[in-house]
């Protein structure tokens, strides 16, 4: 089976991705597109003339896990749809994937999909249909306006790229360098995200407070500046953002934490290590002492903000006492949730050619024991909520018949359910009880604004 087995004009579509928010973004920016085209989105795969495979290669043997996707597309009638493989995937191998899946008849790299409508005709001529340019040109001006959202919620990319380089990470090879967008072009999206029913929009981008632009008086503005501008529209009720670099936490965006209403009192800022010489060989930038100024500084800012992080534990090298360290970090910061890994190579990343490996085992031990660290501080942290009346924004329907699941401030999901109550209510709770994931809610007798 090779590429003409592929529908030549496809008129079905199913976008699904993996991995971050800004995947998610991506992929939606995709089907709007192709909507535009003309095309209708189909429920799954199974059925649809087109499948996307918007990929991350953040995770290990992120590669495999595609191509094991694209042998599972043929169907029972020995059919297949046209296959596109999108993301950070795709730009990594290029035209490796197709070499190695001749099935696959699209490969666009994530800052090329705004050409995905030529490339399905590409494709369906039988041409070659690989673009893993990273143009100058800014994609987002040739994407279509936004359509409205099924859900309250939106993500909104405002810069793209990385000019970081740790060591263990591939996002500067797949996503470029770091590429603010325009002012401009961000309000108008945010408005027209708030026209079609948003309420809470979470700005995007590898290190999204590194984002810096001129507003409409030509003045120069970091992100504090931004999220002060989008605190403005009418009808946005919430601003988050993520995620966060440590050296990209200004005195102005720490300030804005207590000072705009709108901006949430939540915080994803990774630190990966807690030991300062395990930072040094991440090429971090910063050091255990400098976050902890940074945490304490937005602290005091916004004294009820919620903290998030990322960690990995078994980088080359780190020793017990190294890892020991981490545990410390995580005890005295207290995250309310985080995120944390085992260290695996990414094929071009210098930390894959560092020797002294962390034995398996040795880092499952490490994970489980960071892990229950960090469950029990979110536990805590749910758990003080109990008694606490705050605001809810109805997302999406819960489990049972009639529940409804919203977010607290803090990122917290609650279950509530009630009479006339909807998606998109922004209702007054009184949280009741609390589990390890998520809070259990009773609307108060009145509506919140």
């Amino acid at each position: 089976m090779n590429r003409s087995d592929a529908p030549k004009n496809p008129a079905t579509f199913h976008v699904k991705s993996f991995g971050c928010q800004m995947n998610v973004y991506d992929g939606e920016r995709m089907a709007e597109m192709l909507g535009t085209r003309g095309m209708t989105a189909a429920a799954d795969g199974t059925e649809a003339d087109l499948v996307i495979l918007n990929t991350c290669h953040i995770r290990e043997k992120a590669a495999e896990k595609v191509y094991s996707d694209i042998g599972r597309m043929v169907r029972e009638d020995g059919s297949r749809p046209m296959i596109a493989v999108a993301g950070c995937v795709a730009q990594a191998e290029g035209g490796e994937i197709s070499r190695r899946a001749p099935t696959v008849d699209i490969v666009v790299g994530p800052q090329a999909y705004h050409r995905l409508p030529d490339l399905i005709d590409r494709a369906g001529r039988g041409e070659e249909a690989v673009d893993t340019d990273m143009p100058l040109a800014s994609k987002f001006a040739a994407l279509p306006g936004r359509a409205k959202q099924a859900r309250p919620t939106a993500f909104l990319t405002i810069m793209e790229g990385c000019d970081k380089f740790c060591t263990y990470c591939v996002v500067p090879y797949t996503r470029g360098a770091e590429i603010s967008r325009s002012w401009s072009a961000i309000l108008d999206e945010a408005k027209a995200l708030v026209d079609g029913g948003v309420r809470e929009i979470t700005l995007l981008g590898q290190n999204v407070n590194a984002w810096t632009g001129e507003d409409d008086r030509g003045r120069v503005q970091g992100m504090d500046g931004l999220v002060r501008e989008l605190a403005k529209i009418a009808g946005l009720e919430r601003i988050r953002y993520t995620t966060s670099h440590p050296n990209d936490m200004s005195d102005g965006l720490i300030a804005a934490h207590g000072e705009v209403e709108k901006l949430m009192p939540f915080l994803h800022l990774p630190v990966q290590s807690g030991n300062d010489r395990i930072l040094k060989a991440m090429n971090r930038s910063h050091s255990v002492d400098s976050y902890l100024r940074i945490i304490d500084r937005v602290r005091a800012a916004r004294p009820d903000i919620a903290l998030s992080g990322d960690f990995i534990v078994g980088f080359p090298g780190e020793t017990d006492a190294e890892f020991e360290d981490t545990l410390k970090i995580v005890e005295q910061v207290r995250y309310a949730q985080c995120y944390s890994f085992k260290y695996s190579p990414r094929p071009g990343t210098p930390a894959a050619e560092m020797s002294d490996r962390v034995a398996l085992q040795v880092m499952d031990d490490r994970l489980a024991r960071l892990q229950s660290a960090i469950n029990r501080h979110q536990a805590e942290f749910n758990a003080a909520t109990v008694g606490r009346r705050t605001r809810i924004l109805l997302e999406r329907k819960g489990r049972h018949p009639g529940q409804l699941v919203g977010k607290t401030p803090w990122l917290q999901s609650v279950h509530v359910t009630g009479p006339d109550l909807a998606i998109g209510d922004m209702v007054e709770v009184d949280i009741i009880s609390a589990g390890p994931n998520s809070l259990a809610g009773e609307p108060s007798r009145r509506k919140a604004a």
